[in-house]
């Protein structure tokens, strides 16, 4: 039972909370001239941002941004949000943006700061009419479980390129890169440094950063050159490593970052040290000497422990009683298109499939898509709550075209597509 004092404490951070949130600032530059904003932190830290626009329609988007970030939070997040997604204000939308309490893993954290974001809203404005959760990239794993543990708080959900897979599965093929890269390259660690197992990322108390990781893979495959300019050795080991892991050569250096700091904020940071992921059992093809690398990568099996708290952590369960559209592009090469497959396949074990509709375009990027289809995606989202009619991808490819003169940019959606299984794209593991 809450002690009388502990509650009316409680209850006078919360209002000073809010009467804080009401207080107005300078808004980023890529708001729109006439849009009000407020700004706050909340109880945990995570820096907050509202964008009101001066003919709101009633309806606020709350954002759960891409990552995990490396860096601490700072007021930088909140322009770069506002800039990839400013038309969702222009077009008459409430936005709430926050940089979550820290950089680095933890998703439930993550997702309870969107909904710290969420009550927060400037209590002296109306109360919202309706309430969307918006996910990009990591972003839309976040708010996949923010509407799983928060049912009641949002009408629906809009994810984009996101990592729906899960985290026991969507590091999956980061590990596998990672230990294809060791074997070629011999320098993540070098051999004359302290030895680790790649399923740590990194030990703990390493000062290597992100431009380290970067130049290491230069080093070893001249990927930051022009093709001519690369030594015969490079260009054989950049091309063993793209065909055996599958990763696009544009992404490989934020891959591999991330297999490598990210993984060590999670493992080191989240997990105490433990090992949630495994390869045993995994047959690597594609490379010039399969047997080779099949018995010369680093092998690891997963502590069941480990990868059941990451799996409570960061694991979408299905279980969703709201509409859920979502939007990916086919030739995404950072996160790949099959993590949709996957998030189907978890939400109809769930029973909950009645909730989803996915759409695709024809498009090869990760976090920057047509601004017609974003809005089209929204605007049909919106219309799916309000008059209760679950839309088509035809539909919305229709609902597309009038943006595009509006945005100069082209609606590309393919209502016919569907990805293929998870375990098309990445190696599969034991059961």
């Amino acid at each position: 039972m809450t002690r009388p004092w502990r509650a009316l404490a409680l209850a006078a951070c919360a209002a000073a909370a809010l009467a804080h949130a009401q207080a107005t600032v300078k808004c980023p530059e890529p708001a729109p001239d006439d849009a009000t904003c407020y700004g706050t932190t909340d109880a945990n830290g995570a820096l907050l941002l509202f964008v009101v626009p001066a003919r709101w329609n009633g309806v606020l988007v709350v954002h759960a941004h891409d990552g995990p970030d490396t860096k601490p939070p700072n007021t930088e997040r909140h322009a770069d949000d506002l800039n990839r997604w400013n038309a969702f204000v222009r077009a008459g939308y409430a936005w709430a943006d926050t940089t979550y309490r820290r950089a680095g893993y933890a998703v439930r954290d993550a997702a309870e700061d969107v909904e710290n974001a969420r009550k927060l809203f400037p209590a002296a404005l109306q109360a919202p009419r309706r309430t969307l959760l918006h996910g990009e990239g990591w972003g839309a794993l976040v708010a996949a479980r923010a509407i799983e543990i928060h049912p009641r708080s949002f009408d629906g959900a809009l994810f984009t390129s996101g990592e729906l897979a899960g985290a026991t599965r969507s590091e999956d093929y980061r590990l596998d890169l990672r230990v294809i890269y060791q074997f070629y390259c011999r320098n993540l660690p070098r051999p004359d440094e302290p030895q680790y197992p790649p399923w740590m990322g990194l030990p703990p108390g390493s000062k290597l950063t992100s431009a380290d990781v970067r130049a290491r893979i230069n080093e070893c495959t001249g990927s930051n050159l022009p093709t001519p300019q690369r030594t015969p050795a490079q260009r054989a080991a950049l091309a063993a490593i793209l065909a055996a892991s599958r990763v696009p050569e544009r992404t490989l250096p934020a891959q591999l970052a991330r297999a490598t700091l990210v993984i060590s904020d999670l493992v080191n940071r989240v997990l105490g040290g433990r090992n949630p992921f495994s390869n045993e059992g995994v047959e690597y093809r594609g490379s010039p000497d399969d047997r080779a690398l099949d018995s010369g990568v680093a092998r690891f099996a997963a502590d069941p422990a480990a990868r059941a708290d990451l799996a409570a952590d960061a694991d979408p369960t299905g279980r969703i009683a709201i509409p859920v559209f979502t939007l990916h592009a086919i030739g995404d090469p950072y996160a790949f298109v099959e993590n949709e497959a996957a998030y189907r396949a978890t939400l109809e074990r769930a029973g909950t499939a009645q909730h989803l509709v996915q759409v695709y375009t024809d498009e090869a990027e990760h976090a920057s898509l047509s601004s017609a289809e974003y809005m089209a995606a929204l605007d049909s989202l919106n219309a799916w709550i309000e008059h209760a009619r679950k839309p088509t991808p035809a539909q919305v490819q229709v609902a597309c075209k009038p943006y595009v003169a509006r945005f100069d940019e082209p609606c590309r959606i393919k209502p016919d597509y569907q990805p293929g299984a998870w375990a098309t794209r990445v190696y599969p593991r034991k059961p």
